[in-house]
């Protein structure tokens, strides 16, 4: 799952991304992760986890999948603010 600003992840050579488990899960989310479904595009239930960005190539990005809901990007941000203890008014 690609993080960022869109206009800032459409133009940039490198882009931070979180890492994402596709397949069937047969046991709730950890409490680093959110888990995303077919609302969110995808066929089957994944795990996003949110401990660890990565900053990768963009240019070797491929294959979108879906778009993440507007709910789920909110948990997702409070998940990455609550594991990195950033506070939206640093």
């Amino acid at each position: 799952m690609l993080i960022g600003h869109p206009d800032i992840v459409a133009r940039a050579a490198v882009v931070n991304v979180l890492f994402c488990t596709r397949q069937r899960q047969s046991r709730p989310p950890k409490l680093i992760e959110v888990g995303l479904n077919g609302a969110d595009g995808l066929d089957w239930e994944t795990f996003c986890d949110c401990s660890c960005l990565y900053a990768v190539p963009s240019a070797g990005l491929f294959g979108k999948r879906g778009r993440v809901t507007y709910e789920r990007r909110q948990a997702i941000r409070r998940k990455v603010q609550d594991l990195f203890q950033v506070e939206a008014t640093d």
